[in-house]
């Protein structure tokens, strides 16, 4: 021990670095001594096993995942989503047909559907004359007479309960650089609604309504205009304060300014106009089902590649949340949809919550919603938590994402791209979940909305899709 230079180091200035636990670094600095507090976590979370099958993927010397990843953030960053055009569910989307009803989330059968997702079923099949009430309706779904299948299965989303019947008119977006297209029905607003569960009738008048008069007028107002670039306005409502999942004020508010000059133009009477112009400012989640398809139609460009581990797909039907990787093609890693942490409306508590439902959270896949909160701090007045809160969620995003976006910025970061391009190796590797913020629907069928806040997914789901992904890659 050469005692000389430990009383030499003793003697001057000391910088101390602390890996781990911040109380190390507390006391030094209780002393005086500057500390650099280092954020350090074991690989996996200390999982042997899990750490194990990382290192295995490293021995397959005939693998590149990161240059796998790479190509399918660069079909990302590259996808071009543009509306196109309104359509029937049943004429355009691939598979549709009278007795098939999509909804949110990976598979699930009736008799595991949560109660909105039931309740949303039901006023779907009463909607599509399937059935006089809501009993009738009931005695079809429970009896095999209805089949259901995921919004992602063709090519579509929905929000929440998501569910899309063969009448109702949809988005139609596509990927103008891929060709690929998604659909999303148009949003109905919020409060006692079909896709949190309501089936009322006054939830059924309203789809009527949609369908009737507010979905071909705005589709005539779109040909006059011409397809419009969703990937321009989605940056600029990132600038505007919103994030494009929870909070679509300026995203609906720009979208009504580029079909407002062509509105005024048609022939319809001006009351109808009018009330599709009401309709459209009155409901600042409008431009919801704009950027879910949006962010959909891009992401799915990047799937199917080999070797890849970003995740194409993150979707949850209020039973079950799942996933989907680029790299595994078309298999589902599911686990236990978790219970939103939010706030309530007047005169609801978590007790009147169902589990986390619906496909929106393709907005947090595409880098935008969850992972955009930075740049959207009035949220935290819809979801919970502080405008701190919404800042480091997005900081948080950039260790388990592939890449930042070179269109989506964010001002209050400095104009820093948003975390794009999640890959499932890394929220394993650091433990760190996706950020998620959502709506909440009451647990029993037919109520409807009873709030706002945010939600963590459950682990098992990435854990199981690594273990996949190491018995298909690893040796």
């Amino acid at each position: 021990m050469n005692v000389a230079k430990i009383n030499k180091l003793f003697g001057e200035e000391i910088n101390a670095i602390n890996m781990g636990l911040e109380s190390f670094a507390e006391n030094l600095q209780r002393e005086g001594v500057a500390v650099t507090q280092v954020e350090w976590r074991p690989p996996a979370g200390g999982d042997k096993e899990l750490a194990a099958l990382l290192d295995s993927l490293e021995a397959n010397r005939d693998l590149d995942i990161d240059a796998a990843n790479r190509e399918a953030a660069q079909r990302i960053l590259s996808g071009k989503p543009t509306l196109i055009d309104i359509g029937i569910a049943g004429e355009v989307i691939p598979g549709m047909h009278k007795k098939l009803i999509l909804h949110a989330g990976p598979p699930v059968t009736w008799d595991r559907m949560c109660g909105p997702l039931k309740g949303a079923v039901l006023g779907g099949i009463v909607y599509e004359g399937l059935a006089a009430d809501l009993a009738e309706a009931e005695k079809l779904a429970a009896g095999g007479e209805i089949t259901f299948e995921p919004c992602h299965h063709h090519d579509a989303v929905g929000p929440m309960a998501g569910v899309v019947t063969a009448s109702m008119p949809v988005w139609i977006m596509e990927n103008t650089t891929f060709g690929n297209r998604a659909y999303a029905t148009l949003n109905e607003g919020l409060g006692k609604v079909l896709r949190y569960g309501a089936n009322g009738t006054e939830v059924i008048e309203k789809l009527r309504w949609m369908a009737d008069e507010l979905a071909p007028i705005l589709r005539k107002a779109l040909a006059l205009r011409g397809s419009i670039d969703m990937k321009n306005i989605i940056a600029q409502l990132l600038q505007m304060g919103d994030e494009g999942h929870n909070r679509n004020r300026a995203g609906t508010s720009l979208f009504i300014r580029e079909l407002a000059p062509y509105l005024v133009q048609l022939d319809d009477p001006k009351e109808k106009l009018a009330r599709v112009l009401a309709f459209m400012h009155e409901n600042d989640h409008f431009f919801l089902n704009l950027s879910m398809p949006a962010s959909k139609c891009t992401v799915d460009a990047a799937r199917y590649i080999e070797g890849s581990s970003i995740i194409t797909t993150m979707a949850r039907n209020g039973t079950d949340f799942g996933i989907r990787i680029s790299g595994l093609g078309d298999a589902w890693f599911t686990g236990p949809a978790g219970m939103v942490d939010g706030l309530y409306l007047p005169g609801y508590t978590a007790e009147d919550a169902a589990p986390d439902i619906g496909d929106s959270v393709i907005t947090e896949t595409a880098g935008i919603g969850g992972f955009a909160m930075a740049a959207a701090p009035a949220i935290v007045k819809f979801v919970g938590g502080t405008p701190a809160d919404a800042i480091n969620f997005t900081k948080r995003m950039y260790e388990i994402t592939a890449i930042e976006n070179d269109t989506y910025q964010i001002p209050n970061l400095d104009f820093r791209g948003t975390p794009t391009a999640i890959d499932v190796l890394k929220v394993v590797e650091t433990g760190i979940l996706p950020a998620i913020n959502t709506g909440i629907a009451h647990k029993e069928p037919g109520v409807g909305m009873v709030g706002a806040g945010l939600v963590e997914p459950p682990v098992s789901c990435f854990t199981d899709a690594v273990k996949a992904f190491v018995k298909k890659y690893g040796r």
